[in-house]
């Protein structure tokens, strides 16, 4: 390595790389894609309510949208070739997307099981896999967003759990199978975060703020958290001045985890 490319990876430098970022017309996503942009990057937002992600992309040159539904087989081949011919390369992959659902056991259908897995587990392998070639050329990254329930009880929520716990056992696994390809895999596992998550798992506005106001009063920094400081972690995950950190699973909860 020259010290003028160490130098460029020192800084960090996102000026000219290309990020896709699933789950872009909110919270967390909408978070990072305004992230991504405001480093310099070229950033393919992804969600399915187009009006949302127009929003994300408002006031943001760098930010383009792709609206589509990632449950669809067909949609991870399209995103990522999306983001190669609109500029040539891939980078960073930001598997956000996800959903969320209160279903205890005794309410638990096959249905509900399939759905949650098809956006939570499937849709962010096989967009890995579309993108596989790409972060090969450019040695990228994935950064999957995982949740603190990935790796604790979540009590009538267990498959919402499971599927995360997937995920991070996915985030291992790719790390070591992609690393000799100097692609960089990690997760970042945010506890509960100001975001529309609640409200589309369908909950009534009542019982909303009296999970915020539980989960706020179980965290030790007494709060839950905003979208920018989970978005700052993930930035940091894909920058690739990260050069020698990989397979990790990063908690950003308030100390959640601890209690």
């Amino acid at each position: 390595m020259t010290s003028q490319q160490h130098d460029d990876l020192s800084r960090g430098d996102l000026t000219g790389r290309v990020i896709i970022v699933t789950g872009a017309g909110s919270g967390i996503g909408r978070a990072t894609a305004h992230a991504f942009a405001r480093a310099g990057a070229h950033v393919l937002g992804v969600g399915r309510r187009k009006d949302a992600l127009a929003q994300t992309a408002a006031a943001y040159p760098g930010i383009d949208t792709h609206p589509a539904d990632l449950r669809d087989p067909d949609v991870p081949r399209q995103v990522a070739e999306a983001a190669a011919e609109r500029w040539g390369r891939v980078d960073v992959l930001v598997n956000n997307a996800g959903a969320t659902q209160v279903m205890p056991l005794a309410e638990t259908t096959a249905e509900g099981i399939t759905s949650l897995f098809d956006l939570n587990v499937t849709a962010p392998s096989l967009l890995a896999r579309a993108a596989l070639r790409h972060l090969r050329r450019t040695k990228g990254a994935i950064v999957n967003v995982s949740s603190t329930y990935g790796h604790r009880p979540l009590p009538g929520g267990a498959h919402y759990a499971a599927s995360k716990a997937a995920l991070e056992q996915l985030t291992r696994s790719w790390a070591v199978e992609l690393a000799p390809g100097g692609i960089r895999v990690n997760a970042l596992a945010p506890g509960p975060t100001e975001s529309q998550a609640l409200e589309a798992a369908g909950l009534p506005e009542t019982t909303i703020e009296q999970i915020k106001h539980e989960e706020a009063a179980r965290i030790p920094l007494g709060r839950r958290g905003e979208p920018d400081e989970v978005a700052a972690w993930i930035l940091r995950l894909a920058d690739p001045a990260t050069t020698w950190l990989t397979g990790q699973v990063l908690t950003i909860d308030g100390g959640l985890e601890l209690t």
